[in-house]
């Protein structure tokens, strides 16, 4: 038995050391998620990428945004393949690995607005000429249902040199998204734009508003090693 002076202390103490701990905890479950592990993440939607059938398959490791010209590659890589070589389009599987500052067009209009990415990362809108406050490459100018005035492959008006993320998806090109990359942009991100969050809330909050069919790999560097070695993808870097 203890008397009522000897529990205040004892709970005194012990309310003292679970406030010490608990910035600790705080910060640990802040910084977590640099690396992934097999358990945080699901691998389900890049093993169907990686073991992908088809006859000719090509990865694109994407680190510049470079305007965007490696949309145009990836179209062209399409155009040849299938109508150069006669490649049925459903024996040609096209990825895009985008790391580094493409990573960024992994991720929807909301990001682009609420984190200022364009001016983060030097994106001109060409319609204004000011920094991109939407992902600008996302979007294809057929519009949302995609309908084209021509289905001549030389035509502009044609899906086949529509250079969008939404045609080339609608092409079956996968892109895929690093969630080191992500992880470490944030951290750069809250000290470009002095933000107060901690960096998961912001990794969660992006990883919430990816553009429709995008694939998160835990490393992109450890994924395109796979595409190669396991899935036989050759290898292209722009």
């Amino acid at each position: 038995m203890i008397d009522r002076r000897s529990f205040l202390s004892t709970a005194a103490a012990g309310v003292a050391a679970m406030a010490a701990m608990a910035p600790i905890a705080s910060t640990t479950e802040a910084e977590a998620q640099l690396v992934y592990t097999t358990t945080d993440w699901n691998p389900a939607d890049f093993n169907r990428v990686l073991h992908d059938p088809a006859r000719i398959k090509q990865a694109y490791d994407v680190v510049p945004i470079g305007g965007g010209k490696f949309l145009n590659n990836i179209k062209n890589s399409l155009n040849g393949l299938h109508f150069g070589f006669g490649i049925p389009v459903n024996q040609i599987k096209v990825v895009a690995g985008l790391h580094g500052p493409a990573n960024m067009l992994n991720f929807d209009d909301y990001v682009w607005n609420k984190y200022q990415i364009g001016a983060w990362l030097d994106v001109k809108d060409p319609r204004t000429g000011k920094p991109a406050t939407t992902n600008i490459f996302y979007p294809s100018k057929a519009g949302p249902s995609l309908k084209y005035a021509s289905n001549d492959p030389d035509s502009e008006d044609s899906i086949y040199q529509d250079r969008s993320i939404q045609a080339l998806q609608h092409r079956g090109v996968t892109f895929l998204s690093c969630h080191t990359a992500t992880e470490e942009q944030v951290r750069a991100l809250i000290r470009h734009n002095n933000l107060k969050q901690q960096p998961e809330t912001i990794v969660r909050d992006m990883l919430a508003h990816m553009i429709p069919g995008a694939v998160v790999v835990a490393s992109m560097v450890a994924a395109l090693a796979l595409l190669q070695t396991e899935g036989h993808y050759s290898y292209l870097k722009v």
